[in-house]
């Protein structure tokens, strides 16, 4: 199967390197100034969390700082601190809550309170600071994972700790957001609005990715877009304004021709069953390769792009290699040629088919990739 992909120059990568992760930076703040124009006049944020979905907060921070970004969510108070040094200026929100007070406030963040405890733990923490500092509030709409419920809410707000606190925000999370036919998004969405009674005058916020393409209703003041920035498509009403911004690449180690009847990797879970050529590649379960991508006799396995072409892989995946039938694909005149590379994301292999081909999704391709390969960022 033969697919057109632009071409891209793989010369900057050092010999030593057996892959390489290429990101575009231009296409990161692009996408970001899509959204924003999309969900104005409502805020649009970024989430930076698991280093930017995998792809080097380092870089990326700055260049959403410099598209105009302002406000950016991370995970941990580590995520934290590396955000608060790239972006000295933004207001950033810490998603687990209050594991280390006075980290997060000698890093000037904003950690979310989802549970009774960490409005305690803040709370404690202010009044020994003498100061109201700022935190959101996370409710619970139905997702029954993180955040106050109904009753929890209405408790803080009718306590006198309530004044003692400094609300910058109020948000949840929706679970079906990427099934715009799901009646979750309308539950949910009410939910919020009683919710967001109890804090009249605080900005709301209730979409990621997905739920900021359920249309301006689901907006409120700040959506927080994540999988969208990096190009992902997980919305399935439609495409979201964005491109791909990442493609992947490794070695080929070796190519041969293997007859009819031989078995290929570990435990012999593939048999050729003609004469086939067999290319063994320099990336494997370490690297962000699926072992779920392994192909079995009777049972397809993920793909790799050589040249334009659609490659199976057979065999296991193992941890440093993965081998891929590449009959098809490369040629007596390729194998005397330059090295050859196989491309292992990239515009006929998107982030959303190789999480399908592995029984998973394109969020964990993203953040799996492995730090061995060599990252080259693009319009840095």
């Amino acid at each position: 199967m033969s697919t057109e992909a632009p071409a891209i120059d793989l010369s900057s990568v050092p010999a030593r390197a057996t892959g390489a992760v290429i990101v575009d930076l231009a296409r990161i703040a692009a996408n970001w100034r899509a959204l924003a124009a999309h969900v104005a006049p409502a805020e649009c944020s970024a989430v930076v969390k698991a280093d930017a979905y995998g792809l080097g907060a380092a870089e990326i921070v700055p260049a959403l700082v410099s598209a105009g970004c302002r406000t950016f969510f991370v995970a941990t108070p580590d995520e934290a601190q590396q955000a608060r040094a790239l972006a000295p200026r933004a207001v950033i929100y810490v998603l687990d809550g209050v594991l280390d007070a006075g980290f997060l406030a000698a890093h000037c963040t904003v950690p979310v309170l989802a549970d009774p405890s960490d409005v305690s733990a803040w709370l404690q923490y202010c009044n020994k600071a003498g100061a109201k500092l700022p935190a959101a509030l996370q409710v619970d709409t139905g997702l029954n994972r993180r955040g106050l419920s109904r009753r929890q809410l209405e408790g803080l707000v009718q306590s006198s700790d309530f004044a003692e606190l400094a609300i910058r925000l109020v948000m949840s999370h929706l679970a079906c957001a990427d099934d715009p036919t799901s009646a979750m998004n309308s539950l949910q969405r009410d939910a919020f609005l009683a919710a967001r009674e109890r804090l009249p005058g605080v900005p709301a916020s209730l979409s990621a990715s997905d739920g900021l393409m359920l249309g301006a209703p689901f907006h409120f003041d700040l959506v927080r877009p994540g999988y969208a920035l990096y190009g992902g498509q997980a919305f399935g009403g439609g495409r979201a304004p964005v491109e791909p911004v990442v493609r992947a690449f490794a070695r080929v180690l070796q190519v041969r021709d293997v007859p009819a009847g031989q078995a290929i990797g570990y435990s012999a879970t593939w048999t050729t069953r003609s004469r086939r050529r067999i290319a063994t590649i320099a990336a494997g379960y370490a690297d962000g390769v699926f072992r779920h991508a392994s192909g079995s006799n009777g049972v397809p396995g993920g793909l790799i792009g050589i040249d334009g072409h659609l490659c199976p892989i057979v065999g296991r995946v193992s941890m440093d290699l993965v081998t891929a039938d590449v009959t098809e694909a490369v040629t007596d005149d390729a194998l005397s040629g330059q090295a050859l590379w196989a491309e292992l994301i990239g515009p006929s292999l998107p982030i959303e088919t190789v999480g399908a081909k592995a029984g998973t999704i394109g969020y964990e391709v993203l953040t799996r990739l492995g730090r061995r390969f060599h990252r080259v960022y693009l319009g840095a």
